[in-house]
């Protein structure tokens, strides 16, 4: 069976492709590279293009014989969809549905969608579990939400296949050459920062968390990457015909304890400069968002393998030096 993945140039992406090729899958690649990188693909035949594109995509679906879809292709930047929410709604609402509408008329079978802890918002729980309310605090967020509705309801009307994975705060790298380069998500953030000599930020100081900065469920990368895998397996063998899904480790760390680690692997801890600074929340963070990941353990037997400090590690091993 042949699987599209969108966005498999990407950080993710990558990591996903790589993994499902491991389990013997057969993979094309979509991806515009607006973020993705050429070179991640390896020798999966990559496409370059959108989603939003419908005309690209029935006949990559065509050529290729697929019949599966996991799709990560997202604009993903919580501050920025706040800024730009046009572009979050084109991009991850539009972009969704074209590729539906192609899907369906395409013969393709089973759909993962690349979901997100942010379709919860900020929930008043120490544990997020699917039954938990939805109510997203940013446009990122509400795009997901509107994601999951739009798979489901095309699923109840075509009778598609489909898992939504709402993972939560990915961090880490299989290989050095899978690393994350981008600068919104925590970690590379803060290497970033460190690799010029700079001072850590930390956003917000004042939540009403234990030590008043935002408590996150980081999980590993490949273990995102296995979850992608077992809906994928479970969706094509037919035992699962849908499926909302949290993948995490349920467990808390605060930015302040995650910011620590990353000093001590990187070597500055007992460096003054590297020191956190405080600056303003962000518009749209929530304080605590924790998983609680049962559910994804019950249906696939799917567990997260990977502590905090291995995703550290993992992560600067593949951080580019000067």
């Amino acid at each position: 069976m042949t699987w599209l993945v969108t966005g498999g140039a990407g950080y993710i992406g990558a990591h996903v492709v790589t993994a499902m090729r491991a389990a013997g899958d057969d993979v094309v690649v979509l991806d515009d590279l607006s973020t993705g990188e050429e070179h991640r693909a390896g020798d999966v035949p990559l496409v370059v293009g959108s989603t939003l594109d419908g005309d690209l995509v029935r006949g990559v679906l065509a050529e290729h014989g697929v019949r599966g879809i996991v799709h990560l292709a997202a604009k993903k930047a919580v501050e920025e969809s706040v800024r730009e929410p046009l572009r979050y709604y084109r991009e991850n609402v539009e972009g969704l549905r074209a590729l539906l509408e192609a899907a369906t008329s395409s013969g393709v079978e089973s759909f993962v969608f690349s979901s997100s802890a942010a379709v919860y918002g900020a929930p008043d729980v120490d544990l997020v579990d699917e039954s938990t309310p939805c109510r997203p605090v940013n446009p990122y967020g509400r795009t997901k939400l509107i994601g999951e509705q739009l798979v489901g309801d095309v699923a109840a009307a075509t009778g598609l296949r489909y898992a939504a994975l709402r993972y939560f705060n990915v961090a880490g790298c299989a290989t050095p050459e899978l690393g994350d380069r981008g600068a919104t998500n925590l970690v590379p953030m803060v290497f970033e920062r460190l690799a010029a000599r700079q001072a850590p930020v930390i956003f917000g100081d004042d939540y009403p968390t234990p030590d008043g900065t935002c408590v996150r469920d980081f999980v590993h990368v490949s273990d995102i990457a296995s979850a992608h895998v077992a809906a994928a397996r479970a969706l094509a063998d037919g035992g699962v015909t849908e499926l909302i899904a949290n993948v995490g480790r349920g467990a808390g760390v605060s930015v302040r304890e995650m910011v620590s680690i990353v000093r001590d692997v990187t070597g500055t801890a007992d460096d003054a400069w590297a020191e956190p600074v405080v600056r303003p929340r962000r518009p749209g963070d929530p304080p605590r968002v924790v998983a609680a990941a049962d559910t994804i353990a019950q249906v696939l037997g799917w567990r997260a393998q990977h502590g905090v400090r291995a995703m550290v590690e993992s992560a600067w091993a593949g951080w580019p030096r000067a």
